[in-house]
């Protein structure tokens, strides 16, 4: 049955093999999937994100990639919200990492130096209010952060709520069994696919997209939307009622970010 075929097929579009996407993810797939720490950061007076901008900069983001951790990602919302917030997603090579590097971190002694303005800033004027971390599990079909091959100026997180544990489970099957190749052969850019272990919003799954501007976005999903093996996929049964709510948010890169 043609869907079926389709459906059980993964990674071998077109798109993805030309790309060379397909030996990236077999690539990834022996190392293992990753797991993400995706940051908000919420500033409590906007001229404070200078120094934050600089804790990122000179001390955690090199402090991390001294321990292995590469392609670190900071970004703000698109637009002049007051105050700012300020995204960092930090992705580890696995959970064991994440725990060890988490628990190495505040004993590293390059990092503690190049931190030192940070931590002794007074209680009274503090660089952020609180952050929130959400902890992201790499899907299988896209078991690792992929950078884009050339720079973006537009990147997009969404997050897809379900209404139990099962819905989200399904909505992850339907992108490991063919929603991510559909995404691939309309040229999308995505930078990873994870389900939200820790967090906001749970049950949920979140991904990342990246554009060179709103205009190439749009034009995306315009072409996602008519594709026709997403409207198979979509209205296949076993899909149905996956999705209950969606939270779409716009980014910039920051200057400093390595994605």
């Amino acid at each position: 049955m043609q869907r079926r075929n389709f459906v059980k097929s993964s990674f071998i579009g077109a798109a993805a093999v030309s790309s060379g996407f397909t030996s990236y993810a077999r690539q990834k797939a022996v190392e293992g999937r990753q797991v993400y720490d995706l940051r908000r950061y919420q500033m409590v007076r906007n001229y404070r994100k200078n120094d934050l901008d600089r804790y990122l900069r000179e001390a955690l983001i090199p402090a991390l990639n001294r321990m292995g951790v590469e392609n670190v990602g900071c970004f703000t919302p698109l637009g002049k919200a007051e105050p700012v917030v300020v995204y960092v997603l930090i992705p580890y090579q696995s959970g064991t990492d994440y725990f060890r590097i988490t628990r190495e971190l505040p004993k590293d002694e390059a990092f503690l130096k190049a931190s030192e303005f940070y931590d002794k800033q007074p209680p009274e004027n503090p660089v952020f209010n609180r952050y929130k971390s959400s902890l992201l599990d790499a899907f299988e079909g896209f078991p690792g952060l992929k950078v884009p091959g050339e720079k973006k100026n537009l990147f997009e997180i969404r997050t897809y709520e379900g209404y139990n544990e099962d819905a989200v489970r399904r909505k992850v099957a339907m992108f490991n069994n063919g929603e991510i190749d559909i995404f691939l052969n309309n040229d999308f850019n995505p930078v990873f696919y994870s389900q939200d272990l820790v967090g906001d919003n749970l049950p949920c799954l979140t991904y990342m997209l990246a554009f060179s501007n709103m205009e190439e976005r749009d034009e995306r999903w315009k072409a996602f939307g008519s594709d026709p093996d997403w409207k198979r996929m979509s209205s296949d049964p076993v899909y149905a009622n996956t999705v209950s709510r969606i939270h779409k948010t716009f980014l910039e890169p920051l200057p400093y970010s390595q994605i």
